[in-house]
């Protein structure tokens, strides 16, 4: 660059004098061709392009390259994360695809399983109901044999003390019973026939 600087100013110093020479005069047109001065106006200008093409264009054109290069670097890691980006939405879509499945079976489960709890239950509750029923029936049964047993006791014990008022003899009690009982039954199975 210092060698760009010192050549610069030598070319400024070698063509003052020229253009002093070649100053216009006051009746010479602007527009008229000067040879003198296009041709130092064309060696400065090939020196300089010569001049900026060996240090100038070459980095500029270096950083055009690198900054073409950037952007699309730049744009193929758009395209590649846009690409990564859809591949992730898709496998997100199909995993909320297969949660909301797997919900939708868990909650077909759970209404299984709740409809078989609640089965159970009712089973469970006529089980008992009908063992309740039974146990009732039994227990009404039981009573009922009892009352039977009981006025059929008091049957006996009536027919006897009137039997012994009508006869006026007191037999043995014991005997007595046996045969009233036998006389009972022989009537309660002949009143069921």
């Amino acid at each position: 660059m210092h060698r760009f600087m010192s050549l610069c100013a030598l070319l400024a110093v070698s063509a003052a004098p020229l253009a002093a020479q070649n100053e216009p005069s006051a009746s010479s047109n602007i527009l008229t061709p000067n040879g003198g001065l296009m041709v130092w106006t064309l060696v400065i200008f090939l020196i300089l392009l010569f001049v900026l093409g060996k240090f100038a264009f070459g980095p500029i054109t270096e950083q055009v390259r690198k900054r073409e290069q950037a952007l699309t670097d730049a744009l193929e890691s758009a395209k590649h994360d846009r690409e990564e980006a859809a591949k992730l939405l898709a496998e997100q879509r199909r995993q909320l695809e297969a949660a909301r499945d797997e919900g939708q079976k868990l909650i077909a489960e759970a209404r299984g399983a709740a409809d078989r709890s609640r089965q159970e239950l009712v089973n469970q509750a006529r089980a008992q109901q009908a063992e309740i029923l039974e146990r009732t029936r039994e227990e009404i049964r039981a009573e009922r044999d009892k009352a039977i047993a009981e006025l059929r006791r008091e049957a006996v014990d009536l027919a006897i003390l009137g039997a012994g008022k009508v006869i006026e003899k007191n037999l043995d009690d014991r005997t007595n019973r046996e045969l009233v009982e036998k006389f009972l039954a022989s009537v309660s199975v002949a009143g069921s026939r």
